[in-house]
């Protein structure tokens, strides 16, 4: 399948990054028991009604978060809180990596997209070091725009130079990969189900 395309899209959190087991995001298990806060509480208080708008990096996460840290009492830190955030949500895949630096070694281009503002997306390029293993990291918090919308995958085909038909997305979200398939981009849905088949679909 690759001898077709002229570069790879990875989603990341699912996909590169194993961090959602049993849809959930297992850096904050222990969230309760390192600083008092319940799942509960955060959930409600940070992913909520307005986060999409700091995926999109129309409002900034660390604004975001202060202000529910300050209306919820929490004497915890921004910076704490985010620091602990992205350190246990760093859960490298071996598995999609080690194909993603396969694809490296053999010329095919490999960038990242993903749903992501731009402080964590600073940190997956600059901290887990995905900045040297892929050519660009795009995410939703840099480019205004956040999958599924189409114009998220006309900026990453446009900045690239390339036809939607020289592009492969791989994600965990069957929305997002409806999206790029209904553009023209070669898509695959990676699951647990069909995680197995990745290799054998890139021609590994």
């Amino acid at each position: 399948m690759h001898h077709k395309l002229k570069a790879i899209a990875w989603d990341f959190d699912g996909v590169l990054n194993r961090n959602i087991i049993d849809g959930r995001f297992v850096w904050a298990d222990n969230l309760q028991n390192d600083f008092g806060i319940s799942l509960h509480d955060l959930q409600k208080g940070v992913f909520d009604d307005t986060f999409p708008d700091v995926i999109s990096g129309k409002i900034d996460l660390k604004t975001h978060v202060q202000r529910w840290l300050e209306a919820s009492n929490h004497e915890l830190s921004v910076e704490a809180l985010l620091e602990y955030w992205f350190r246990k949500d760093d859960l490298k895949d071996p598995f999609t990596c080690e194909l993603l630096d396969r694809l490296t070694a053999e010329g095919l281009q490999q960038v990242i997209a993903t749903n992501n503002e731009h402080h964590r997306a600073n940190y997956i390029e600059h901290v887990s070091g995905f900045g040297d293993r892929v050519s660009q990291v795009f995410s939703s918090g840099r480019i205004g725009h956040a999958k599924p919308e189409t114009a998220f995958f006309e900026h990453v085909s446009d900045t690239l130079d390339l036809a939607p038909q020289q592009l492969l997305l791989i994600d965990d979200s069957a929305a997002n990969v409806a999206a790029a398939k209904a553009i023209g981009w070669h898509a695959y849905h990676f699951t647990d189900a069909s995680r197995a088949g990745l290799a054998t679909f890139l021609g590994l």
